[in-house]
């Protein structure tokens, strides 16, 4: 079958290869000059399925309220008054129950710990290389309070046989030697060994160049308009390059896949929410970072990528917003300067922001939807490098008549009907 999947970033180019290596004919379409340059461009870089919470969780509402008058705040709202944001805000509240959380982790860690393993077996099967590091997650608590409070985490982890570690202050040092110059910093930390870093940004691109080999053909600098319907299901996508036919439709927009099916009649409660970055040379090996430390206070993760630092987090709710702003780069850097000082030279940091497509229960919309010819794969909020492949997998199954390896009915868009 022709399939066409609109959208190039991690989640498209994935789901291309895996459709290709199925036998399909597969085109990619984007509006940008190549892959991977708009979410996916620099992200935290985890792959982190033991860290796959949703950001829905008991005691956000509460924690949220304090969030809002921190100076290094891990949550910024803007006076939006919408409808779109305030229903989205509203929604997310009503997840941050202890049973909702519960169901909401353990399907993030189910389709996360399948990526995982995806993720593995196509670097043993390719030889991808994009500055990965296999030395898992240490979640950086500062306070006791913040320690004490991983309970319902280590359930969930129990529950889905995820290894992990309860670490001291001494045992967050031997997993980051890095840290041992500021270890009254913090109490304690949550290790997950499993989890990985890399480069998503290079692995997307990477991998665009061995979807082509398979046959994938990429049309970049064409912005996709919208779908036309015949006989109940989409008989093309149009473009401002023209009319392109196809056997199947994938949307992969990211934040942007609402606006695209809403003339469908199809409803995503998928939001823009904005994230930031920086990227720092390493100048000093020895205090640098090891793989990837979420620091637990600020909601930021920093990780090793290579020879360079990529220090990443923030929850900014701002619409389709991407101003750069510099409160929001004191925070990052304030972050990897008080636990890592010295490591990276901040003086030639790069600068990002990123819109993350997020879902108000933290799970990703997967699979098929009303018409029998259009899939979604949208929603990753900050996991859709850590789910990539996982994603790609599950989508070629499904469009490939195979049962998938993992349970999908909860990922599509029928659980918010």
């Amino acid at each position: 079958m022709h399939v066409v999947i609109l959208g190039a970033g991690v989640i498209g180019v994935t789901s291309a290869y895996y459709l290709a290596r199925a036998g399909h004919q597969v085109t990619v379409i984007d509006r940008q000059s190549g892959p991977a340059l708009e979410t996916s461009f620099a992200n935290a870089g985890e792959v982190s399925p033991g860290y796959a919470s949703p950001w829905a969780a008991p005691g956000i509402p509460q924690k949220a309220a304090k969030w809002l008058f921190m100076r290094h705040a891990p949550l910024i709202i803007q006076p939006l008054l919408n409808f779109a944001t305030i229903e989205w805000c509203i929604e997310t509240l009503r997840n941050c129950t202890s049973a909702r959380y519960k169901v909401n982790k353990s399907r993030m860690v189910r389709l996360a710990e399948y990526s995982r393993d995806q993720l593995i077996a196509l670097r043993q099967t390719t030889g991808i290389q994009y500055d990965h590091r296999t030395q898992g997650t240490l979640q950086l608590f500062r306070t006791q309070h913040q320690l004490d409070g991983i309970a319902k985490d280590v359930e969930v982890l129990k529950k889905d046989g995820v290894p992990f570690e309860v670490l001291d202050r001494a045992g967050c040092v031997a997993a980051e030697p890095g840290l041992a110059a500021t270890r009254d910093r913090f109490v304690g930390g949550l290790r997950l060994p499993n989890d990985e870093t890399g480069d998503c940004f290079m692995f997307t691109n990477a991998l665009a160049k061995l979807a082509e080999a398979e046959g994938v053909q990429f049309r970049f600098r064409t912005a996709v308009r919208g779908f036309r319907m015949q006989g109940g299901k989409v008989a093309l996508v149009e473009t401002d390059a023209g009319d392109i036919e196809a056997d199947i439709f994938v949307a992969a927009l990211g934040s942007f896949t609402p606006q695209l099916v809403k003339p469908l009649g199809l409803k995503i409660p998928v939001y823009p929410v904005k994230g930031y970055s920086i990227t720092v040379p390493i100048v000093d090996e020895t205090r640098a970072p090891q793989s990837t430390i979420m620091d637990e206070t600020y909601k930021v993760a920093i990780t090793r990528l290579g020879d360079r630092i990529r220090v990443g987090g923030m929850a900014e709710i701002a619409g389709f917003d991407t101003t750069l702003h510099e409160q929001r780069r004191a925070t990052l850097v304030h972050s990897v300067e008080d636990l890592f000082g010295g490591a990276g030279d901040q003086k030639r940091a790069t600068f990002w922001t990123g819109l993350r497509p997020m879902t108000p229960d933290g799970t990703p919309v997967v699979g098929a939807t009303r018409y029998p010819n259009l899939y979604l794969a949208t929603g990753h909020g900050t996991l859709g490098w850590t789910m990539a492949c996982g994603t790609g997998r599950v989508l070629s199954d499904m469009i490939s008549g195979t049962r998938p390896e993992i349970e999908t009915a909860d990922l599509s868009l029928s659980r918010y009907a």
